[in-house]
């Protein structure tokens, strides 16, 4: 049995044009009204005790209706308690109603006249008189002028771009002071010295190892993301320097328990540099930054993989950035052999069908003339670079092993002359010296 009464919804729906309902439907209407206004009342009430009073007013449930998703009421927002008035239409059927409020048109035609609002004015103020500012509203406070004086500014503002210029003895005073636990401060720098010690395996190793598992380095990423974007800027020519932070940048990145979504953009410019960078490591040594290129560029490429699907335009910014280092015919081949490794890394086989092998003859010639200079440093260079896009080109052999056949020795000419067209003399002529009819097939049919 319900509490609220059936024939207040017949009279309801008579008002609406439905003549009769079924008494099974009042019921079930009535049963449901019941629950509806209890569920309002409690959440009023809700709102009422942590509102820290004993009277349930308006705004009380129209906060409950907001909160359960119902239209709220209109036209009920008075701060006055409401005065409702009984009005009887017949034996047993009380009606109630707000009662309006009466207004005296006399009070009302004697009350004084409401302020004209001013007009629109335009009014001038001195900024400044004779180099000083005057304290007036119009002109910024003395304490806003001292916020500017914190915002960096000048070509020192961003200190790994002035690192890379010479002009990184600028002091920066942060607008947000980060405190550190002493535990936390130690833990960072033995931390950073161990990553970076020359002179003991194992203590490199422990470190890498703590920093890959460690769940409590929350705190720390920012302090490691510019300890890392530092150490490159500052050491472009220490081979062993760069692979380190290489491998303190894998260790955050293999940690499970860090999020490291807002820091990738922060974190590929540094591998992004050990990889595509025109100068690392010893000049003397031509061959001495290509280990590194290849750590950067399979870091390179577990990035993709791990945060490509939280930023949508990461894979084709790196292969844009990839591609043009390639075919930049002003870069060095250190350069041009980070770009294909990076390409391969980034864009897996797609990139290599779709973005390598239509330019591979066009690049050819800009490693022809190093290559037949025997002697030269460039010729050890040339012959790398030769050898990777070798190597990414042979995953399209990978990818359509299964649907290849060597073919007939009457075709061997006509796929001969085709991969040349296709490929290039260069590259056509080490691929015919591999002996592989496949390999051949899947370069001119990719």
């Amino acid at each position: 049995m319900s509490v609220w009464n059936p024939d207040n919804i017949k009279d309801v729906a008579e008002s609406i044009g439905i003549a009769s309902l079924n008494d099974d439907v009042l019921q079930g209407l009535s049963s449901d009204i019941e629950y509806r206004l209890s569920q309002v009342l409690e959440e009023s009430l809700k709102f009422m005790r942590h509102s820290k009073r004993a009277t349930l007013s308006t705004q009380d449930v129209a906060q409950a209706l907001r909160v359960l998703d119902v239209e709220p009421l209109y036209g009920y927002e008075s701060t006055r308690p409401l005065r409702f008035g009984e009005a009887s239409i017949g034996p047993g059927q009380p009606i109630f109603y707000v009662e309006d409020e009466e207004v005296d048109f006399e009070k009302l035609i004697n009350a004084p006249l409401p302020k004209v609002p001013r007009e629109i004015t335009l009014t001038a103020h001195f900024l400044a008189v004779d180099g000083n500012q005057p304290t007036i509203p119009h002109n910024p406070t003395v304490a806003d002028s001292r916020n500017q004086e914190l915002v960096p500014k000048g070509p020192g503002a961003n200190p790994h771009i002035a690192a890379i210029s010479g002009a990184d003895n600028v002091t920066v005073k942060p607008l947000v002071k980060h405190l550190l636990s002493k535990e936390l401060q130690l833990y960072f720098s033995n931390a950073c010295s161990a990553v970076f010690d020359e002179n003991s395996d194992e203590y490199r190793a422990a470190a890498l190892a703590s920093i890959r598992t460690d769940p409590g380095l929350h705190q720390l990423i920012p302090y490691f993301v510019q300890f890392i974007a530092e150490k490159v800027t500052h050491n472009l020519k220490n081979i062993f320097v760069l692979t380190q932070t290489l491998q303190l940048t894998s260790a955050l990145l293999d940690n499970k328990n860090l999020y490291l979504d807002p820091y990738v953009s922060s974190l590929v410019p540094p591998v992004l540099t050990c990889l595509i960078g025109r100068h690392l490591g010893s000049s003397a040594i031509p061959l001495s930054s290509y280990p590194l290129r290849n750590t950067a560029a399979t870091l390179l490429g577990s990035i993709c993989k791990k945060y490509a699907k939280s930023s949508h335009t990461l894979k084709p910014r790196l292969a844009r950035t990839c591609l043009k280092h390639f075919l930049d015919p002003t870069k060095p081949l250190g350069t041009n052999y980070g770009g294909i490794i990076g390409l391969q890394a980034v864009g897996g086989i797609e990139a290599v069908r779709v973005l390598i092998l239509p330019n591979v003859k066009i690049y050819e010639t800009l490693i022809r003339e190093p290559l037949e200079d025997e002697g030269s440093p460039k010729q050890a260079e040339a012959e790398a670079v030769l050898t990777a896009l070798i190597a990414a080109l042979q995953t399209l052999e990978d990818d359509t092993f299964g649907f290849l056949d060597g073919g007939k020795n009457g075709e061997t000419a006509n796929q001969d002359r085709k991969l040349e067209e296709r490929v290039g003399p260069l590259v056509a002529a080490r691929v015919l010296q591999m002996h592989r009819p496949s390999f051949v097939k899947a370069l001119i049919e990719a």
